[in-house]
């Protein structure tokens, strides 16, 4: 599966249940360890635990073969792992403070819909 297409199934996963503050983040050329990082903001700890399972269900249903997720225990910050993509899914306090944006400033921000 194309780093695209399953981009967008990561973006309509977290749209299904509500995530909020969806960005996409295309990080191909200034990283290897990834092509595009997806983050997501989650109303609750159980919110969060939501959004990274339908991620993880809906990558899995597409053909995904491996997902590696961590920090399902803590909730505040749960991050998956699909190779070309990876998510972080967190509480709004989480994500500001952390504020992964900003580290990543010069790769431009897709949006939720993926494009420019």
């Amino acid at each position: 599966m194309q780093a695209e297409q399953l981009k967008e199934i990561v973006v309509n996963a977290l749209e299904d249940v509500k995530a909020q503050d969806i960005s996409v983040i295309d990080v191909r050329g200034r990283t290897s360890v990834t092509d595009y990082m997806v983050l997501a903001s989650g109303t609750s700890n159980r919110h969060v635990r939501s959004l990274a399972d339908s991620v993880v269900t809906e990558a899995k249903g597409n053909g995904v073969r491996s997902a590696n997720v961590e920090g399902a225990n803590a909730s505040d910050w749960i991050l998956v792992d699909l190779g070309d993509i990876v998510v972080h899914v967190m509480m709004p306090a989480t994500r500001e403070f952390y504020d992964l944006e900003r580290l990543w400033r010069d790769a431009p921000d897709m949006g939720a819909s993926g494009s420019e």
